[in-house]
Formats: structure tokens, sequence, C-alpha cells
């Protein structure tokens, strides 16, 4: 015991070396959590304070106060609840169907030799260059003439609302998906088919639960991105029942003399609990889906 305490005590690093091969990563580390930590906390502090700006919030909690929290559900111009549960409709639908349409596309580009594949290929990649805020005019046009059709996947309509945000995150979610279906080996498909299997077969029983990886992360991509988008969802939903928390939490803070941001903070602190329990029940997936489908 003594002699293997000796030896411990002969192989340690002196200070200096140990400060300049390890130490200072230690002090880089920390002033990076500090940098990211302090919005969240003063967030969360403004959220307990009772004065409804920002100035009281200044010095971190102060004061506390639940009255934010409570006041968030109790405005019946303004259904925080409603806005939950449309933002988790919405959302939840939308990261499902992406997760699915992408898969479907993915593994047709990866399995399957057919004309137009690598034109098809190349534009994805071209048309994901060009921001879907470019086709604001057109998407609300589009929708305003499906509407006079079709009012239920319209203007106003969540289910239309969830088909454009499934066409516009089509492309990128494909090729993810793509560099990710090219690592599996096409050994296991002919193994498959030689046992009888067809394509719907080896897609959903052999190739889904060997790519999960990339699903979940290209799942909480999706549903982070849907959750944080405003412009579209400002554009095509009028009605305040129907809307989701990015585009109702502005309400707080878009008039001038009613302004309240101490509820527009309670909100935001309830708002970013689904991603961040997404994030920690998925996080184990998330670097191996990102870097596996890098490299073939």
């Amino acid at each position: 015991m003594a002699l293997a305490a000796q030896e411990a005590k002969l192989n340690r690093r002196p200070f200096t070396r140990w400060w300049r091969e390890t130490g200072w990563r230690h002090l880089v580390g920390l002033g990076v959590v500090v940098f990211a930590m302090f919005p969240l906390v003063y967030v969360f502090s403004a959220s307990l304070s009772p004065g409804g700006t920002l100035i009281t919030a200044n010095n971190l909690f102060s004061n506390v106060s639940l009255g934010s929290y409570i006041e968030l559900f109790n405005r019946p111009q303004q259904p925080y609840a409603a806005w939950f549960a449309n933002t988790l409709f919405i959302g939840l639908t939308a990261s499902a169907g992406s997760v699915l349409l992408g898969a479907l596309a993915a593994y047709a580009f990866s399995r399957m030799r057919f004309t137009g594949r690598r034109f098809g290929l190349i534009t994805l990649v071209l048309v994901q260059m060009f921001p879907q805020l470019l086709a604001m005019v057109a998407i609300f046009l589009l929708m305003l003439g499906i509407g006079e059709i079709f009012p239920a996947i319209g203007l106003n309509s969540q289910i239309g609302l969830i088909m454009v945000y499934l066409g516009g995150a089509l492309g990128v979610n494909t090729y993810l998906m793509y560099g990710f279906f090219n690592t599996v080996p096409t050994s296991i498909d002919e193994a498959a088919r030689i046992d009888g299997a067809g394509h719907a077969r080896i897609f959903f029983t052999i190739i889904l639960p060997l790519v999960s990886p990339i699903l979940a992360v290209v799942a909480l991509l999706s549903l982070v991105g849907t959750l944080s988008e405003f412009v579209i969802a400002s554009v095509l939903l009028r009605d305040p029942e129907r809307q989701t928390l990015a585009v109702g939490l502005y309400q707080f803070i878009s008039q001038e003399t009613s302004q309240n941001w101490s509820v527009f903070a309670a909100g935001a602190v309830l708002a970013a609990i689904i991603p961040v329990a997404l994030f920690l029940l998925l996080q184990r997936y998330i670097v191996s889906g990102l870097v596996a489908g890098s490299v073939k």
C-alpha cells in the first residue's frame, strides 16, 4: 500500500507541467460554461421577478415570486395552455413526418439505382442553399388558393402548417440520412432478399433499427426547429387559439404600452423544458448520428 502511494507520488506531474499540458483547458471550459449559462440564469431570474420589466431582473434573484407563472395561465386573451398544446401537436407531428419521409427518400437514393438519382441529390443540396423565407409570399398565396378548395389544409390551418414544415425540411433531412444509410453494408439487404424479403420489409425491420441514431438526430432537429419557428407560423396562423408558442409569446412584448417581460420569460422557461428534456434523452444518439454519416 505504501509502495503504491510512493509510486503515485513519483509519477505525479509538477504543477507547471500540468497547467501547461492540461490545466489551462479546465479554465477555458469553465469560462465557456459561464458564458453559456448566464443568459439562461438571467431569463430564469427575470421570470421570477414581479416587476414585469428587465430592469428589476438585473439583480439576479433579488425578488422571487411565482406570480408570472400563475398569470401566464390566467389570461383568456392569450391562452398559453392552448399554445403549448398546439406546439406539441405541430412539433411532434412534423418531426415524425420528417423522419418517415426523409428515411424513405434516403433509402431510395442509397439503395436504388434509377435515372436522375445523382441529379436529384445535387438538386436537394442546391435547393437548401436558399432559405425558406424567400418563398414566404409564394407559400402564402399557395395556402390561400388551397384554402379556397380544401379549407382544412389551407390558411389558418395547423395541418397546412405541418405540410409546409414537411416540405421545407425534406431536402436537408434526406441528404443527412443518405450519408448515414450509406454506412450500412448492402450485404445485409442482399441476404434479406435471398430469404425473400422485399424493400418494405428490409426498410422497416432491418434498416431502420440500424440507423436509429440518425433518426433520433433528425427528429430532435426537426422538433427544435418547429418549436422556434416564428415567421411562417405567424403568417399562416391567424386565430390565437391555433397559434404556436413562438407566435403567442410575442404578444406579451409586441405592444409598447403593455409589455410584460416577466410573463414572457416565464413562458420561455416552460417552453424550453421540451427540447432540453428531449436533448438529455437522446444525447447518446446525437454524436454518433451526426458523425457516422460523414464518412463512408
